[in-house]
């Protein structure tokens, strides 16, 4: 039986949001501050390409400050595409620990593909 599911991402693991750099080819995350546009924010400091300031996750509440001047300072599809491996990464996790195989699938419009299955590890 299959089933589709539509995930809110809010970052809290730590583990998925290492995996998610590492998989994207980023450095961090790193514990700190970052001077926002107009403030500071403390938390885990992800820098994304091209972008002038860091994005801020904050594990705890799973909120993600950043700025990017509406796309001028940095473009949103990197901020998308770290979210989007962060809930891939974060759903594989969960579906292993629980003795669940897990395959994915890069769809050609960008989409990601989990499989899981009960009854095995991959």
């Amino acid at each position: 039986m299959s089933h589709i599911v539509q995930i809110e991402t809010r970052m809290h693991d730590l583990q998925a949001i290492a995996a998610a750099c590492r998989r994207l080819d980023l450095e961090g995350p790193v514990e700190g501050t970052a001077r926002l546009f107009s403030e500071s924010v403390a938390g885990l400091l992800v820098e994304l390409p091209g972008w002038r300031y860091p994005v801020v996750i904050d594990a705890t509440g799973g909120t993600v400050r950043y700025d990017n001047y509406g796309g001028r300072w940095g473009e949103q599809r990197h901020l998308e595409r770290l979210t989007q491996i962060y809930a891939v990464e974060k759903a594989e996790i969960e579906a292993r620990k629980r003795g669940c195989s897990v395959v994915e699938h890069a769809l050609a419009d960008g989409s990601i593909k989990l499989t899981i299955s009960v009854g095995g590890a991959s």
